[in-house]
This record gives structure tokens, C-alpha cells and sequence, in this order.
């Protein structure tokens, strides 16, 4: 089968189409044929896991896809070849992948393959950062910078779809315009940390209760002069390469506030999967009802893996650029 990797040379991480054998699912695990996987900024850096194991300074790519089971490993019972299937896994730019079980969730019909792919990563993300860890209830302020990327999106309808209120920022005008006609309650043109004045504006002065910092360290302390009392704050990424910020302690202790970092890199797949039953009684519903859809900008064929990536580092896409699997 064709599967893609990054090869490490010169301390740059280069991608290479690789001929592998087809996998074989152990216990537990579903053999997915990958009818379509997303794309995610994480999985490209060479800092997120690449290490000597399989074929030298490399590893394969791709960390959510959706497709049909072809075959089950031992003890699975729940799922049989045939069904239609989307959920995170290692190594999802492939033709087939192997998916534990506890990680797997059946594809709503009312979206294509492509939908379906970028919901799994992403969305299970922002659900621990809104729900699980977030505590996000209905009518509550939620603040996103960076709201045009592919987590900002998500979080920006996952939060309206729960009765949240939004304020998103973003460089560009054209892509708070967009949003502003899927939910968004406020979009601020900026990629400074200057926002603090309209944002209490828009919550006559209390705050928001919750900020997905999608950006790094060089808003982070922007982002905290914006919270309200007991308001938590999620760092999800750093593409400011800006990986410390001050603390403003006083406004830590005296607000109550919570900070709280959100990553799969450090976590087991059964840690991942502690989240999924929650993620598919409260999210599921609400994708299989219409009231969440993926947003996705771009769809590339399998072979233009490059091209894509490229598209998704100039971040000139709004939402999820997802990759297309082989006919």
C-alpha cells in the first residue's frame, strides 16, 4: 500500500510516498480503509514525534482519517468489515490504517467522507477544551484567537451549537466576514495583543469565562487581561513560535482564574479514549442533527499531500483542509 512519512534530513522534515505492507489489526484494532483524512498543523513538526523507530529519523503522517473497517482484530465485537467509520489513529495519510477500537466512532450519513474526516482530531480537541475541561454553559463569553483556523473554527461552532457567545480574531477581514455568517458574535481584525479594550466593550466589563488560545505565548498575556472572574483559559498551540509569556499572578489569584494546556502528544491511546463516550452522547448529536458541520476549505487528492501542506502553512484556508484517499 502507499502511505506517506517525514523523513528527517539536516534537521528538516521532508515528506516521502513509501511503498509499506498492509497492516494486520491486533486486539482490538479495526483495519480502516482511509477513504479521507484531515490535516493538522501538529503533526508536522518535527518536535511532535519523530524518533528512530521503523526506518530510521522517521515516522508516518496523518493523525485522523474516516473510512470502511475491512477487517477486526481480535476481541472487537462491536464493529464488522463494511461499516463506515472515522476516529484518530497514527499514520492516516495511507491507503489503510489500523484504528483501536475505543478511538473508532461511526460517520454520520449526512456527511461525506471528507466532513467526516476532519471531525475526529479536532473536534475531540475542542469538545475537552469547551466541555470536559472548559466547563463552557449557555450563554457564557467565549474569546478565540486565531478563530480562522482549523481548531478556531470548530471551537467557534461547537461553542454557538451549545448557546456559547463568540468573539474571534483574525489578520484577515475576508475570513471574520465568513464567520460572521456561520455564528460568529464578533470578529476583531488583528494578529496583535491589542484586543482587550473591545472585548470588554462587547461584555460590558466582565470578561469572557473562556479563551482558546489557538496563537502562543505572544497573546497569552492579552488573553488574560480579557478573562472574567473564574474564567479558564486553553492553550491549544503556539504557531507564534512564542512558547513563554508573562503571568499576570495577581489576576491568577485575585479572578480565580484556570489555565490549562490541551495536547495528545504526552497521552496513551487509552487516555485519549477516556473523552470519546462523552464526546459522542454530547457532540455526536448535534453533527447527526445538523447543527455542527465541518467546515472544510480545501480537499486535495492523495498524491498532493505537498501542495496541501503548503496551502495550510500560508494559512490562507478557513477551517479544515483535508486530504483525499486513493479511489
Amino acid at each position: 500500500m502507499k502511505s506517506y512519512w517525514m523523513q528527517v534530513h539536516d534537521g528538516q522534515g521532508q515528506l516521502e510516498l513509501r511503498d509499506t505492507d498492509v497492516p494486520v489489526p491486533g486486539a482490538g484494532q479495526l483495519l480502516v480503509r482511509v477513504r479521507a483524512a484531515g490535516l493538522n498543523r501538529g503533526e508536522f513538526l518535527l518536535a511532535h514525534g519523530l524518533h528512530a523507530k521503523g526506518g530510521g529519523n522517521a515516522k508516518a503522517v496523518g493523525t485522523e482519517a474516516a473510512g470502511e473497517v475491512v477487517a477486526c482484530g481480535a476481541e472487537v465485537s462491536a464493529w464488522k468489515p463494511g461499516d463506515q467509520v472515522m476516529g484518530r489513529c497514527p499514520g492516516a495519510f495511507a491507503e489503510y490504517v489500523l484504528m483501536d477500537q475505543r478511538e473508532a466512532m461511526r460517520r454520520p450519513s449526512r456527511l461525506s467522507w471528507e466532513e467526516a474526516a476532519a471531525i475526529p482530531l479536532t473536534s475531540m480537541v475542542v469538545h475537552d477544551m469547551l466541555v470536559l475541561q472548559g466547563r463552557l454553559q449557555a450563554d457564557q463569553w467565549v474569546l478565540v484567537p486565531g478563530v480562522s483556523s482549523g481548531v478556531g473554527v470548530t471551537a467557534m461552532l461547537m461553542a454557538k451549537a451549545l448557546g456559547a457567545r463568540v468573539i474571534g480574531t483574525s489578520g484577515s477581514q475576508e475570513k471574520l466576514d465568513r464567520l460572521r455568517g456561520l455564528g460568529l458574535d464578533l470578529g476583531l481584525k488583528t494578529r496583535l495583543p491589542d484586543f482587550k479594550d473591545a472585548v470588554l466593550r462587547a461584555t460590558e466589563g466582565q470578561g469572557v469565562n473562556l479563551v482558546i488560545n489557538t496563537v502562543g505565548g505572544s497573546v497569552f498575556a492579552e488573553c488574560l487581561r480579557c478573562m472574567a472572574f473564574e474564567g479558564r483559559l486553553a492553550t491549544v498551540g503556539y504557531v507564534d513560535g512564542v512558547l513563554s509569556a508573562d503571568l499576570d499572578l495577581e489576576a491568577l489569584h485575585s479572578k480565580r482564574l484556570t489555565l490549562f494546556g490541551v495536547s495528545n502528544k504526552l497521552r496513551s491511546t487509552a487516555q485519549r479514549a477516556q473523552g470519546v463516550p462523552a464526546f459522542i452522547a454530547q457532540i455526536l448529536p448535534l453533527i447527526e442533527s445538523g447543527r455542527i458541520t465541518p467546515l472544510v476549505d480545501q480537499v486535495f487528492p492523495f498524491e498532493q499531500l505537498p501542495q496541501a501542506k503548503a496551502v495550510m502553512d500560508a494559512s490562507n484556508h478557513l477551517g479544515k483542509i483535508v486530504l483525499a484517499g486513493l479511489p
